[in-house]
């Protein structure tokens, strides 16, 4: 991490974060499910440099592990910078925008699938000013969930916002995430809570390790979580299967939203003397 004359942290540097993600239906029967997985984390103003000083990893280019801007933002190939800054300015957040660091699934052989990509926005003071959350669907659909947080709020974020996007076919629409998230430091920690009107229905999680972003690391997690997004994607299937089989019905997909990411503000989400229990989400 970088630092000022004083010690003082102020930026994550690009790295490898370990770990595992979870996933627990909670109703109408129980179902749950655990897989291990890493992602980098990357500055999106030093793309081309930090793959240039780490062999096994190509930005835009093939190879056993990439980064392709074409996956995220815009996914037209144009750079991310533009698309977060124009974002953050509509949502009046342009003062987070001084740094803005990516937590992602790399390409693996050329394929990739991120059911959730983070994007971390900061001040120029290294505080987090804003969260965007990017979000697909197993249909190549994509929304953006953005989130500013306060300059004293205290750790880990709680935010809550309704449900936008088409995510599973067994999950209806009329839904509300709420999120406590850990940024991606030495370590990270994001569990969603998925609630209807009746209460929690699904919990997902992602707790990472940080590693320093290396060839040799790089190599030692395509042989422990081979074929990572192949096993991502084959796993969500596998799972929607057994969901199906335990009697879940199916929702039809809407169309996407017509803007590609919902803005959310202070006031959807809880207060602090109302944040949501995460009892349950941490016992699941």
């Amino acid at each position: 991490m970088a630092q000022m004359a004083d010690n003082t942290p102020i930026f994550p540097e690009p790295g490898l974060f370990v770990g595992q993600v979870m996933h627990a239906r909670l109703k109408p029967k129980q179902h749950k499910f655990t897989y291990s997985v890493f992602s980098i984390l990357l500055d999106i103003d030093r793309l081309a440099e930090t793959a240039a000083g780490v062999p096994l990893l190509r930005y835009n280019k093939p190879g056993m592990f990439s980064f392709h801007d074409r996956d995220h933002g815009a996914r037209d190939g144009s750079p991310l910078r533009p698309w977060v800054d124009r974002h953050l300015a509509a949502a009046g957040l342009s003062e987070a925008g001084h740094q803005v660091t990516l937590l992602c699934f790399p390409r693996v052989l050329g394929y990739v699938f991120n059911p959730i990509s983070v994007y971390f926005c900061r001040r120029a003071d290294g505080t987090l000013g804003a969260v965007l959350y990017e979000v697909k669907n197993t249909f190549g659909d994509q929304h953006g969930y953005l989130v500013p947080i306060g300059r004293d709020e205290p750790l880990p974020h709680r935010h809550a916002c309704d449900k936008g996007f088409y995510v599973s076919p067994f999950i209806e629409m009329a839904m509300r995430y709420n999120f406590k998230l850990t940024p991606a430091e030495d370590s990270y920690s994001l569990v969603i809570r998925e609630e209807d009107k009746d209460g929690p229905l699904l919990v997902a999680s992602q707790t990472m390790a940080r590693k320093p972003l290396t060839a040799r690391n790089l190599l030692l997690t395509f042989f422990t979580c081979p074929l990572l997004t192949l096993k991502v994607m084959g796993g969500i299937h596998w799972e929607a299967l057994f969901i199906w089989m335990k009697g879940s019905g199916f929702n039809r997909r809407p169309a996407p939203p017509a803007d590609d990411v919902t803005y959310i503000t202070p006031a959807m989400t809880p207060s602090p003397g109302r944040q949501p229990s995460f009892s349950q989400a941490d016992s699941a």
